[in-house]
């Protein structure tokens, strides 16, 4: 059925990946969940179902044959296709993750991992998604309330006028936050995202990186505008964000 035929308003989840019992057990989980999937064994013939069926949303394993995740999350950007894509990585491969996101990628998730998980996630990139043009996580720019304002490409921020002196980590952490607007992220997946699972640091380094963008920022942690604490969980970037192309366009 192509996608301007659909009668089923439920949103259509394609799948692709080349381990057999992996589909064999996300298909019918997210099925149960409340999505229409279509599936895939390799990265061509999801290219191919993508096109013909036009998905709400895509989790592709970043190692398949034909053409990985990454290279069909890089050939659907290239076509200007702003499908939401989720990536199944290999746990501790933290510098894959953040060539994934930079190349586009809504999210990840850890192999091997919760289904539950995968489905919370899958509903979190639908929420964000922007229609009508590129969603947050391939925006070159965001912009948010108060003046705030990230080049994603010249990595460096400015609140109004003034540039902001921030370290690598509070730069990523300020991005990640920025493009995951309105969610609870929790400090175990903040630690992921900074220093991946082979560095021996706790949450409290996560804390850290915080308490440095608040000083950046001249923010009150009892009265955020930005950057909200959400007890014994994690953070939740709680402004207004919007995405550019540049900064002319910002």
């Amino acid at each position: 059925m192509s996608a301007g035929a659909r009668t089923d308003d439920r949103p259509l989840v394609l799948v692709a990946d080349d381990e057999p019992d992996v589909l064999g057990s996300i298909v019918p989980f997210l099925s149960r969940s409340g999505f229409r999937v279509i599936s895939a064994p390799d990265g061509r013939l999801a290219l191919d179902e993508i096109r013909r069926h036009g998905p709400d949303a895509c989790v592709l394993d970043v190692l398949m044959p034909g053409a990985d995740g990454r290279e069909v999350l890089r050939t659907l950007r290239r076509e200007q296709n702003w499908v939401p894509v989720l990536l199944l990585t290999q746990v501790g491969e933290a510098v894959e993750r953040a060539m994934a996101l930079e190349e586009g990628a809504d999210d990840y998730l850890n192999k091997p991992f919760d289904p539950h998980e995968l489905v919370a996630r899958v509903r979190a990139v639908l929420r964000r998604t922007r229609s009508g043009g590129p969603p947050l996580a391939t925006a070159s720019v965001l912009v948010s309330t108060f003046g705030l304002k990230v080049d994603r490409v010249g990595r460096r921020a400015w609140l109004r006028e003034r540039e902001l002196v921030i370290t690598p980590k509070g730069f990523t952490l300020l991005e990640y936050l920025m493009v995951h607007q309105d969610e609870l992220i929790e400090r175990s997946r903040l630690l992921e995202v900074l220093w991946g699972f082979d560095d021996a640091v706790g949450t409290r380094a996560v804390d850290s990186r915080v308490a440095e963008l608040r000083r950046v920022l001249g923010e009150d942690a009892a009265e955020p505008r930005w950057i909200a604490t959400v007890q014994g969980k994690g953070y939740r970037f709680i402004a207004e964000v919007a995405g550019a192309d540049s900064l002319d366009d910002a």
